[in-house]
This record gives C-alpha cells, sequence and structure tokens, in this order.
C-alpha cells in the first residue's frame, strides 16, 4: 500500500534547489568537478577507489545528515551537498568497473538496479518521487540517495561509453560527451511542447547530466594518449570549484516550491 504523506507535510517547503536554468549549469558544473576530484583522490594521491570512496561516503553522510538537520533550504549546504555525490559517485563506480572486475557493462547493470531500487522503494514509502515534496526526513534520505544512484550510473554510463577497454565502446571522451549533450537536446523539446510526466524528465536529464560532466572531466585530466588533454586534477578542480561558488553567489537561488512542474 502507497503511503500518502499528510497534508501538513506537503505544505511544509522544500528544503532541495528549484529546477532552473541556473540549477542544471552549476549541475553539469558540480558533476565535472566531480570526475576531475574523484580522480584526484583515488589516483593523483594514490589512495584507491576503495580509500577514496570511504573518504567521500563520510562526507556524503556528513552533509546530508546536516542537510536533513537543517530548518530550511540553504544553497552552499545543498550543492556541497550535491558535490559530494558526484565525487563519491566517480570512485564507486571506478571501484565497481575496475577494483571488482565487472568491466562497464556489468557496473552500468548494478547501478542501474540499484537507482531503480531507490525510485521504486522512494515511490512506494512517499508517493510521488517529485523534488518539489521533498520536505520530510525520509523523503530527503530517499531523495539524496536516489542522487547518489544516478551520478554513479552517470560515471559508469560516461566511461562505458568513452573507453576503450573493461568492455567499453571506446567513443572517446569528445564523442561521449556529445552523445550525451544530444540526449538532453531530446529531453529539453519533450519538457518544453510535450506532456510527457516532467518527474521522468527530470530525472532522466539527471542522469545524462552526470556522463556529459563525466566525460568533461575526462577530457580535461586523462592523459593524450587516452584522448584527453592531461591538464592537472587538483588545478582542474579547483578552477571549477570556484566557478561553481560564483555561480551560486551570482545566480538566485530559491527552494522548489509544490507548484513547480517537477
Amino acid at each position: 500500500m502507497t503511503n500518502i504523506p499528510p497534508a501538513s507535510a506537503l505544505s511544509e517547503p522544500s528544503k532541495v534547489a528549484a529546477v532552473t536554468v541556473g540549477f542544471w549549469l552549476i549541475k553539469v558544473l558540480a558533476t565535472t568537478l566531480g570526475e576531475t576530484g574523484g580522480d584526484w583522490v583515488s589516483m593523483s594521491l594514490n589512495l584507491g577507489y576503495l580509500i577514496g570512496s570511504a573518504i567521500f561516503a563520510t562526507v556524503f553522510v556528513a552533509l546530508v545528515w546536516t542537510q536533513v538537520k537543517s530548518s530550511r533550504f540553504r544553497p552552499q549546504l545543498f550543492w556541497a551537498t550535491i558535490v559530494a555525490t558526484t565525487t563519491l559517485g566517480t570512485t564507486l563506480a571506478d571501484f565497481a568497473d575496475r577494483s571488482l572486475s565487472i568491466g562497464y557493462p556489468g557496473g552500468v547493470a548494478i547501478v542501474a538496479s540499484l537507482l531503480g531500487a531507490s525510485l521504486v522503494m522512494w515511490r512506494w514509502s512517499e508517493g510521488t518521487v517529485s523534488v518539489a515534496s521533498i520536505n520530510t526526513p525520509r523523503a530527503e534520505w530517499f531523495y539524496w540517495c536516489t542522487i547518489l544512484f544516478s551520478q554513479t550510473l552517470g560515471t559508469a554510463l560516461g566511461d562505458w561509453l568513452a573507453a576503450p577497454d573493461q568492455g567499453g565502446l571506446g567513443f572517446g571522451y569528445e564523442y561521449g560527451a556529445l552523445v550525451f549533450g544530444a540526449g538532453l537536446a531530446i529531453v529539453a523539446p519533450l519538457y518544453l511542447w510535450t506532456k510527457v510526466s516532467r518527474t521522468i524528465l527530470f530525472w532522466a536529464a539527471f542522469i545524462l547530466t552526470r556522463p556529459l560532466g563525466a566525460t568533461l572531466g575526462d577530457l580535461l585530466d586523462k592523459p593524450l594518449a587516452d584522448g584527453g588533454q592531461n591538464f592537472s586534477r587538483w588545478v582542474a578542480s579547483l578552477v571549477l570549484l570556484v566557478a561553481i561558488v560564483a555561480c551560486i553567489a551570482l545566480i538566485p537561488q530559491r527552494a522548489a516550491q509544490k507548484g513547480d512542474a517537477v
């Protein structure tokens, strides 16, 4: 039986960001930072995917706990938590694909199953997966776990399409970014000119922006021999972080509201 939140809960303001053009700009920057930052910790610092995942998981849980305890929408806290999901998603996907030796197709299959299960459980528990309905602690935890799985899936999809090893399709990072950009170009008119569920389109776009950011991040920091530009990971991460902070400061931020179409 589906549990519908009481009217008092539905009337409470959401503590996650409203979905606007600015939201998607910062989200792409955050996902690109997740790729460069995750690679910096696991590869450049030679900590490995498991230790890197443990570090980012600790940060993720701490930030989500703080987000849940917060009494209102706080843009800096919200986007810090988004960045935590992107970095953790990067190291988790790499750990599954490479350390567990299941290859990119295996990693995609596992994470896609986890994402699907999270959405189903969230829908069954709360009656909706709309971001405008995230106004209870349980809904917030479902939201952030779903965000994490979507970020991890995006990383796995980006690597699967771009990389030539581990069962990858070998399209390269440039063509991989074009493919996912084309996917977003399909979602946008569906949102603007059709009656397809806005919630479904939101999650489709959210998943697609992750591999787009991942391939852009790989394009920046991977070696020239692997199709990247071989920029320093920590420098690229720092530049992206500064850009995110500037966007948060300059782009108006507000909480999602019940009337929003997602």
